[in-house]
């Protein structure tokens, strides 16, 4: 296991410094940014799935599903950031409180 680790971080190292590296006219490119911007929102995108409907091994449809819902809902509706958060965070308790696991 702990190989594994050491791999991924020396593979994570590696591609930073290669940013590095690469010459102004390779991070120039359009595709460039767009690419690292679809990267991060991926990779935020599965985060969010995974704790919202993972439990270890399970799938698990709770009341936290309820407050990321209603999350989206105001991050639609283009709500300050704070907004968004107490949104999901209240509909998640009212989801609890409901009796919702």
């Amino acid at each position: 296991m702990w190989g594994w680790v050491l791999a991924s971080c020396l593979a994570a190292y590696a591609l930073k410094v290669s940013g590095y590296l690469l010459p102004k006219s390779v991070l120039d490119r359009p595709f460039v940014p767009s690419l690292a911007a679809a990267l991060t929102v991926g990779l935020l995108s599965s985060l969010v799935v995974t704790n919202t409907v993972a439990s270890g091994q399970a799938l698990v449809l709770d009341s936290r599903l309820l407050g990321v819902g209603a999350a989206a809902a105001a991050l639609k509706f283009e709500l300050p950031y704070i907004v968004v958060v107490l949104v999901g965070a209240l509909a998640t308790a009212a989801g609890r409180w409901a009796g919702l696991p």
